[in-house]
This record gives structure tokens, C-alpha cells and sequence, in this order.
């Protein structure tokens, strides 16, 4: 009968989406949530078994599927069946957060579809009969099929902790004006709908079934739990029993900032574990706040249910007692095992780089002695999350080799397989600024590289020696490098993971997991730990926990891209972003014969110096390129590389369907941008719908507010 009362709800929800006489757009996600749920709910039900007499739904839906099932393209009813087929396709493709409203376009054009059939249609009057049937429904039956939760208090996430910032207020004042649309769904599985009402707080819904606001839980038995509404759900925490990720409405222990989901505390916890996996005797729920070390991870916190053993003085985290017994992590190269205790010796964590208790558990090679602590080890940007313990040694891959040598000196490289490209080792040739790298997009400045026999194309000597898989140390799987696309490339498709710059072409690794969309670029594919940069006198390394955000010491932003990693030092709490970290380092100036240098600037000098190409002043604060040979040339790190680094011209993409080609800004008159209104002073400019643009930071404003088309 749940799931009977799981169908109605949906099917009173979908309805409802459609019939509500609010004016305001409705979200196309809601509606996509909402089906997503119907066909996996439809899908697990018997629905050819002997219905019982108060399954009159279930039968109406299965003689609807055995119709939809035996139409042909020659009757009325294909027309219909056939766009049906078409939703319930694109909404199984898509993420039900995004917002698609052609599918909720597509659904209204389908009940015209429906209401144009003959009324004796079999399949209209099945429609017909189950709207009926879910509006007919006793109201005593409709009400329980909710509860409402009305939170009486707000927190928000201050520095790890959560903190009491009021009583919530309700926002509307006005009994039945509830907006529908702020009738929020929680994330709790079942036939029961969990509900909150954003606008009266459920204070206005008094027939319905409503939570506790507050409860005792057997994990902390010494307080009561309130119902709380976290106010920035940007921020948020692990819950203490289950570490998924707290929602927006749980219950907390302002006491001792204890804060579980309310999944957790509609379910009672074991008193006791048999795991004889990491221990031979019982484990004995330990429910009072206590700091005692973990045998398995090492630490001493209160993040987790405690278990223990107290003859053996063995103590475990709940979380710690599913920690896999062998893995693979993207930072060595070979398995890693679990272990109670290590040698004696001095051991450091290959993730972290701090110190190993050795009295402690933790993973280890066998092969080369490399180790981790146990969290470090199994974070989620470094472990795929398979335990390997039982399953045969992978065979390791023959290296693919990302070219075919076909003489000394030329070769065939996977990117450019339609000519042969040929190395250059004239180390005194005039620089050339228009000649680009086509794996990293920038100037090649000196050394080797190899070029087109017959057309513009170049590789750094280094970029076409790139390997064609490696591991990266902040994905858990394994990427594939990718050519550039010649094409018209569709952002974000060249976005990368780790750095903000934006590109049109060049090479870049991406994982080969469906349904994964990390990628790098070669410049931040290719930076390895320790990393020694000019910036700081200690070596970095990427010691970044999932979630954790670091403010970069050198360009002082804290929100750098989707990973949001930094280079750490170990010693101080100096940070280095990917966009810094991958900043050329020298660089040519046309007129200038020598390499110049990224300098980090000195706030207390009292020189002054003058940009060579803009001829404004430059703040000896701020880093900037300087000549090293006592050319007195320095310049602006934007007059010298652009805003837009890594965009070849030439290129063209895809910004929401406008067209956007990269032209190179070499006329004598410079043209004037179509948004600062300012002369376009960098390399390249930006041509949408006949405009110019000076950076992708007027295209992209022009676009949203002059509404650019095709």
C-alpha cells in the first residue's frame, strides 16, 4: 500500500503543476524531479501481477503501458505515444537540478495532443479515469500523505561551527496565500511526503501531520535535538551519524554542536557491531562525547559514533568501520593496503605530507613503502571508492605513445596525423609572438620544437612527448589526453577543473568515466609535487581536502574553479592557486632581445617603475615582468600576456548558441570595444553579431545585456 500511496502523491503533484493558477514561471527541475520519481516508481512495480481490489491506479496504469505498447504509426493515438517516448527518453539523459523548460514545453504540447483525440479514445478516457481517481480521494487519506516540518530556529556555518542566529520567522502573514511553488520536498525516500512550507513555515497547514521540533536520539542521549533551518545553504557540514552532507532542514544539539539529518534520527542506531573484519570480539556502542583515538584513522574526534572494545583498548569512528581493506589512489602507482600499525620508523602521509602515529592504523605499500593516514588515503578527489581486496591485480597497459617516429627528426603525432611534423633545433632564430603551441597555446619563446611540414601547426618539443594517459593527483581516475578541436567548440567544453582560464583550443586531459566531466589542461596536467615557485621560499604540495577552500597568498581570492585545490606548504599556511601556479614564468617582449621574468614586487621599495606598453605606473606591490639584463623594461602582466592567455586566434565557440570568434588584434588602429568603450589594447579581440569585444569579460557582459543573438 506504500507504494500506492507514493503514486498517488506524485501523480496529485504533477497534476497539480500543471492546473496551479500561479502566474510566476514554474521551475522545470521541480517538474523533471517529479517524473524522474513516477517512472522509477512505475518501473518497480508489479504491474502485471493480479491487482488487488484497491489497486484500481495500478491497473489503470498498466492498461495505459500495454496501449502505448501496441500503437503503430498508422493511428491517431502514435502522434501522442510517440512524443511521450520522447520525454520519458530526454528526462532518463539529464540531470533532474537542471532547468530544462522545453521538457515542460513538450508535456503541455502533449495534452493538447490529448485533448484533440476522440473523447471515446480508450487512451483519453484511461487519462481521464486516473485524474478522477486522484482527485476523488478521500480527504483523510491525502492528508496522510504528508508531514510537515516547521524548524523554530536558524543557524548558520561559522568557521566549522554551527551558531544559533535566531528564531525563524515565518514570511508570509496571510493564511492560504502559500506560493506552491515554495513548497519544498526533503530528500527522504518513502510514500510519506516530507515537507516544508518556506512561507508559513507550516504554522498555516494545521490538517496536516507535523514533525517533531525537537527529540532525543540514543547517539546523545544527554540533550534534545532541535529542528533547525540552516540559513546559507552554500556552506554546509557532514551529519554526525551518516557524514552525507547535512540538508536544509536537520536537527542539532546547540550544547555540543552535535547535528544529524533527519533520516539519522528517524532510525535507531546499532548497539553493537560483530566486525571481526577489523576487530574478533563485539563493539560496544559508546554514546557520550568523548576524545578517544581511533585505532584505525588515528584521530581524536567527535565527528562520529564512537565503538569500542574495552579489554582489547580498541576504540573505532563509525565511519572508520567501513574503510576499505585495499584501494588504489591517484597518488601511487601501485595498491595500497590497510594496516593496524606501522614499523618503526619515521613515516609521512603521501596525501597530507604530515607525520604517521605508528602506533595507529593507516595504508601502506608493500612494493615501496609508501603510506597515508586512512581519511587521507580514502577523500574523495584521491579514491575512487572500490575496494580491490579479493580482486586479481590489474595488467598494466602498454604506454601508448603519442607519436610514430618516422625518420630522425620527423614524426606523426596523434593530433596531426594527416602531415608530419618535423623538429626545429635552430636555438638563434628571430622570435616570432604569432607562433603558438597547439597543445599549451602559448608563444614558443626558445628550445626545440616540432612544426607541419605543410601547414601553421606547432608543438613544444615537450608538449609532443605529453603522455597519452597519466593520473592526476587531485582526480581518482585515470585521463586521456585530447587533441585540439579545429572545430567550433561549445563552452564550457575547454573549462578546466583545477585553473579559471578560459580556452578555445589546445590540448587537455579529461576522465574517461561516464558521467565525470573533470578535465585539466597540459599546464595544470603537468605540474608535480613538491612544487618549488618563485612566490615562496618552501615547497608546495597539493594537501587540499574535497570542499576545502584556501585564499591564495599571491592573487588573495579564495573561489578559483570547480576543485577548488591550491598548492600548501607544509610549513607555513602559505596557499598558491592553479591560475598562479600555471602563470608563465618568463616570457618575450617583441622589442626586447632577452627573457623576462615575473617579478613578485616588494611593498616597502621606493622605486618607481613605468609599463612599456601602457605606460602606466606599476605598484611595486603587484607582480609584474621585468627585464633581467639591465633593459630597464618592465610591463603590466595583462599589457604583457592579455586578460585572455590561452585563446588562439583564429579559433571560434559557442557561448549559449552566439557564435564568437577570436580575432588577432594586429591593425594599426586599434578598435574600440563595443562595451568599456575603450581601445583594445591585448593580442586579441572578441567578434559576436558584428561587435567587438576587448576581453571575455565585456563579450560575456555584452551578451547577457544586450542579448546578442545568433
Amino acid at each position: 500500500m506504500d507504494s500506492e500511496l507514493e503514486l498517488i502523491s506524485l501523480i496529485s503533484q504533477m497534476i497539480s503543476f500543471f492546473t496551479s493558477e500561479d502566474a510566476d514561471p514554474k521551475p522545470a527541475s521541480k517538474f523533471i524531479t517529479l517524473t524522474s520519481q513516477l517512472i522509477s516508481l512505475v518501473s518497480s512495480l508489479d504491474l502485471d501481477s493480479q491487482p488487488e481490489p484497491e489497486s484500481g491506479i495500478r491497473l489503470l496504469i498498466s492498461r495505459m503501458i500495454a496501449i502505448g505498447r501496441s500503437v503503430t504509426n498508422s493511428e491517431p493515438e502514435w502522434e501522442l505515444i510517440s512524443a511521450v517516448n520522447q520525454v520519458l527518453s530526454l528526462i532518463s539523459s539529464i540531470d533532474p537540478k537542471q532547468e530544462r523548460p522545453e521538457i515542460v514545453s513538450l508535456f503541455e504540447q502533449i495534452f493538447i495532443q490529448l485533448g484533440s483525440l476522440d473523447p471515446d479514445a480508450e487512451i483519453r478516457s484511461l487519462v481521464n479515469q486516473i485524474v478522477s481517481l486522484v482527485e476523488s480521494l478521500d480527504t483523510e487519506l491525502q492528508q496522510s500523505l504528508y508531514i510537515f516540518y516547521s524548524p523554530q530556529l536558524e543557524v548558520e556555518l561559522d568557521e566549522g561551527m554551527f551558531r544559533v542566529t535566531g528564531k525563524l520567522q515565518r514570511k508570509n502573514g496571510i493564511k492560504g496565500d502559500c506560493d506552491p511553488g515554495n513548497m519544498v520536498r526533503l530528500p527522504i525516500s518513502g510514500a510519506v511526503a516530507h515537507l516544508h512550507c518556506r512561507d508559513c513555515n507550516g504554522e498555516y497547514h494545521e490538517e496536516y501531520e507535523k514533525a517533531p521540533i525537537e527529540v532525543k536520539h540514543r547517539l546523545h542521549p544527554k540533550h534534545y535535538f532541535q529542528l533547525v533551518l540552516l540559513i546559507k545553504e552554500s556552506e554546509t557540514r557532514e551529519c554526525y551519524c551518516c557524514h552525507e552532507d547535512l540538508a536544509e532542514i536537520f536537527y542539532y544539539c546547540s550544547d555540543c554542536d552535535y547535528a544529524m539529518n533527519i533520516v539519522c534520527v528517524k532510525k535507531p542506531p546499532l548497539l553493537a557491531i560483530d566486525h571481526p573484519k577489523w576487530h574478533k570480539n563485539i563493539l560496544a556502542l559508546f554514546p557520550r562525547r568523548a576524545f578517544l583515538t581511533c585505532n584505525l584513522c588515528a584521530l581524536a574526534d567527535t565527528s562520529s559514533p564512537i565503538y569500542m572494545c574495552p579489554p582489547c583498548d580498541f576504540v573505532v569512528h563509525q565511519k572508520c568501520i567501513n574503510l576499505p581493506r585495499v584501494i588504489k589512489i591517484s597518488r601511487h602507482h601501485h595498491r595500497i593496503s590497510c594496516t593496524f600499525s606501522f614499523d618503526q620508523g619515521d613515516w609521512s602521509c603521501g596525501v597530507c605530507r604530515r607525520k604517521i602515529d605508528n602506533d595507529y592504523g593507516g595504508y601502506i605499500c608493500t612494493k615501496d613503502g609508501y603510506a597515508a593516514h586512512s581519511r587521507c588515503a580514502t577523500q574523495t578527489n584521491v579514491w575512487d571508492g572500490i575496494e580491490l581486496e579479493g580482486e586479481p591485480d590489474e595488467i598494466e597497459e602498454e604506454e601508448i605513445e603519442p607519436f610514430v617516429r618516422i625518420s630522425n627528426g620527423v614524426i606523426q603525432h596523434f593530433s596531426h596525423e594527416h602531415h608530419h611534423l618535423r623538429l626545429d633545433e635552430n636555438t638563434s632564430r628571430d622570435y616570432d609572438d604569432n607562433k603558438q603551441c597547439q597543445a599549451c597555446i602559448t608563444p614558443v619563446y626558445s628550445g626545440h620544437f616540432y612544426s607541419c611540414t605543410q601547414c601553421d601547426f606547432l608543438l613544444h618539443e615537450e608538449c609532443a612527448n605529453l603522455s597519452r594517459k597519466i593520473y592526476h593527483p587531485i582526480h581518482p581516475h585515470l585521463l586521456t589526453l585530447v587533441g585540439g578541436n579545429d572545430g567550433v567548440t561549445e563552452y564550457p567544453e575547454y573549462k578546466c577543473s583545477a585553473c579559471p582560464w578560459m580556452r578555445t583550443a589546445g590540448f587537455f586531459y579529461e576522465c574517461g568515466k561516464e558521467e565525470c566531466r573533470f578535465k585539466v589542461h597540459v599546464q595544470c596536467a603537468t605540474i608535480s609535487e613538491p612544487f618549488v615557485h618563485e612566490s615562496h621560499m618552501h615547497p608546495l604540495f597539493l594537501t587540499s581536502k574535497p570542499g576545502e577552500q584556501r585564499r591564495c597568498c599571491v592573487c588573495k581570492e579564495s573561489r578559483h574553479c570547480s576543485t577548488n585545490e591550491t598548492f600548501n606548504c607544509i610549513e607555513c599556511e602559505f596557499a598558491l592557486c592553479f591560475e598562479c601556479a600555471t602563470l608563465p614564468q618568463k616570457v618575450r617582449y617583441k622589442h626586447d632581445k632577452h627573457m623576462l621574468t615575473l617579478c613578485y614586487g616588494e611593498e616597502t621599495s621606493t622605486m618607481t617603475y613605468w609599463c612599456e606598453i601602457c605606460e602606466g605606473k606599476i605598484y611595486m606591490g603587484e607582480r609584474f615582468y621585468m627585464c633581467d639584463e639591465y633593459c630597464c623594461v618592465t610591463i603590466h602582466i595583462k599589457c604583457m600576456i592579455g586578460k585572455d592567455l590561452y585563446m588562439k586566434p583564429g579559433s571560434s565557440w559557442l557561448y549559449y548558441g552566439n557564435k564568437v570568434g577570436v580575432l588577432p588584434n594586429n591593425h594599426m588602429s586599434r578598435p574600440i570595444c563595443s562595451i568599456c568603450e575603450k581601445r583594445c589594447l591585448h593580442k586579441i579581440v572578441f567578434q559576436c553579431s558584428g561587435l567587438i569585444f576587448c576581453c571575455t569579460f565585456c563579450l560575456l557582459h555584452g551578451i547577457k545585456s544586450r542579448d546578442v543573438t545568433k
